[in-house]
Parts: C-alpha cells; structure tokens; sequence
C-alpha cells in the first residue's frame, strides 16, 4: 500500500527543496557513508533516500543500481511518518509492506532499518537505511551506528545548503558594493567635469582615485576564493594598468610587482599608497606636456620586509628645493603610519623616488 502523505507535507517539501540536492550528481562524501552503513549492518544495500512528492531520490546507494523508485513502491515513504528510526524485521510481515512489490517477489526486499534524516525544524527529508533480502534484526551497535551515520548525512547537507547560501549572499553583496562605487565614481566624474576651479578638480580626481582603488581590491578579493587574503602582486599590477589610463599623454606607468600575500587590509592600504603616490607624480613631475615614467615595484627585502617605490623621471627637485606637503602626500605619510614604517623621499634633479618598508603581519602570510 502507498503510504499516507505526511501531515506537514507541503512544509516538508520546501524544506526538502530549500537543500537544492535533488536530481544532483553522486558525490564521496555520501557514497562513503552508505557504504559504511552497509558494511556495519552487514546488509547488501544501503540508501541514503529522500522523499519528493511522487518518487523517492537517492542521493546515494550501495547494492541497489538505481538513483529513483516511485513514491507509491516506498518503504522509506511509510518510514517518515515515524519518530527518529525504524526497523520492520520481516517486510511481509508487515501490513503496510504485505502487497508491496518490491518486497513480495522471489528476491524481495524483506528487512528493512533506517534512521530518519531530519533539518532542524524537526521536519523529515528521507531516510538512511539498509535494506536485507532475508528477514533479520540489527544489534544494538548497528542501531547506533546508523542514527550517527544520518546525523553525519544531515550535517553533509546543512554544509552544502550553508555554503550556497553564503555564495547567494557574497554574489548580492559584490552587486551591491559594485553598484555603489560606480555611482559614486560617475558622480565624481561629473563634479570633476563641472569643476571651475583647478584645485577643486585636483582634488576630486584623487578622490576618483581612491574610488578605483578599492573597487579594484573589491574585484580581485571577489574573483578569487583566498578568504581574507589577495595577491598583492597581481592587485598592484591591477592598479598600475588603471593608472596609466589616466596619465597625461605622454607619460607612461611601468609595474615590476612580485607575488606577495597580505591581508585585504595591508592590500588596502597599500593600494592608497599607490594611488596617492603616483598621483602626486602625475601632478608634479610632468610640467607642461613633459614625457616620463613613473615607475612601481614591489618585492621582498632583507629580513622579510615588503618594499613599495614609486619613483619617476620627471623635473626632479633642485638642491634647496623641497618636497610638496600637499594632500596626497599626507595621506601616503597616514598610510605609512598604518603599515608601521616611514615613507623615505629621494630627490633629485632627475625624479622623485618615494619608498615605503613595512612588515606583513603576522600570520597573513600563508603558504
């Protein structure tokens, strides 16, 4: 006989749904444990079952060879309306089974003992179980085992459903902060268009500046899958092609950056470096359509510190003259402060270099 619906059956169904693991491909993790079932209770076959509307899906078996039976045939289906695990010692035996034609042939299904695979709202999805084509108890061991085994499928689903959960919410949080920083940016950019005055508009592109900083840390930290760490190398590569698409005619942007991994925050930080430094040299060291290169590199030195220089070749300081105290090079002193070293300026009638030591910190460097 098919077995009644059970009575929270539209709430067992979206809960069931919500795992997104029906009609999905076979995977270690669960055939591990069917056949670990299978081998404690010493049984043929073993199915880690669940229970749609009208068919039962297996996630995994062991000795049966299909992936789905009809609902109507479902031993599992009648085993969901139980609490927590059921055992039937002789599948004929038994009124809801007695007809069943999975159980009545000559090598019929005729013992039966599974576990019930529940969420947290206590709601049913399936079973695990194992399955004998001889009528036969389990011990208390082989009952113990199987309720651990399907605690240890539930916990294989929750992680699934947790792990696609938390890639919906990083895709809808990577729009939104996407979104966010191309409007402020286009609202920079007419502001700098609208400017009348030089050092407004000055200002406003150092400010678009640190906008494209970090939506480039954005994009990068988004398209890789390291947590909390990036590719410094790969970001301060990342930057310098930006920044030479808004050098002056004329003056070009050269990067030598090595793989270094930093946390997001040093990335960050030294992203602003970058941004202010270069700008600053854009402003100063090219007068009047004057040609260069202003040049980044960032490596590994001595005692396992990074070193950050951005040098150019333009008008250069004479010999009393000295460095600007504008904002931007304020901020890369802040900056500095924040990366615990000191920004060192070597002047000179052929260029400016400004070159930053600092060292990562500690633990942030994996392997």
């Amino acid at each position: 006989m098919r077995a009644p619906t059970h009575s929270k059956q539209g709430e067992r169904l979206r809960a069931l749904q919500s795992y997104d693991i029906l009609d999905t491909d076979r995977e270690a993790e669960f055939d591990d444990i069917v056949k670990l079932a299978a081998s404690i209770c010493e049984a043929p076959i073993s199915v880690v079952n669940l229970i749609d509307a009208e068919r039962q899906w297996f996630k995994a078996e062991t000795g049966l060879g299909v992936r789905e039976t009809p609902i109507d045939t479902s031993i599992c289906a009648h085993a969901i309306l139980e609490n927590d695990f059921v055992e039937i010692p002789d599948t004929l035996a038994d009124p809801r089974l007695a007809d069943n034609p999975l159980c009545t042939g000559e090598d019929g299904l005729r013992f039966y003992a599974g576990a019930l695979l529940t969420n947290e709202d206590g709601l049913p999805l399936g079973t695990l179980c194992v399955l004998d084509r001889r009528p036969r108890e389990l011990t208390p061991l082989q009952r113990d085992a199987i309720r651990v085994l399907a605690r240890q499928v539930m916990a294989q689903l929750d992680l699934r459903r947790s792990l696609t959960m938390a890639e919906t919410l990083r895709k809808e949080v990577d729009h939104r902060v996407k979104n966010s920083l191309l409007s402020v940016a286009a609202y920079a950019r007419l502001q700098i268009r609208a400017s009348r005055s030089d050092e407004t508009r000055m200002a406003l592109e150092a400010v678009h500046l640190r906008i494209a900083a970090v939506s480039n840390l954005h994009e990068l930290l988004y398209k890789t899958d390291s947590g909390p760490y990036i590719d410094l190398g790969a970001y301060v590569r990342n930057l310098g092609r930006h920044l030479e698409s808004l050098a002056a005619d004329g003056v070009a942007v050269e990067v030598d950056a090595e793989r270094i991994i930093v946390d997001s925050d040093e990335a960050a930080a030294v992203g602003t470096l970058v941004n202010e430094l270069a700008a600053n040299a854009f402003k100063h060291a090219f007068p009047e359509g004057r040609q260069g290169t202003v040049s980044i590199s960032l490596r590994i030195v001595e005692d396992g510190l990074i070193e950050l220089t951005c040098a150019d070749d333009g008008v250069g300081f004479g010999a009393t003259e000295e460095p600007t105290s504008g904002l931007g090079l304020k901020v890369a002193q802040t900056v500095c402060g924040q990366l615990g070293c000191e920004l060192e300026m070597r002047l000179s009638s052929e260029g400016v270099a400004a070159i930053a030591r600092f060292a990562p910190k500690a633990g942030t460097r994996p392997n």
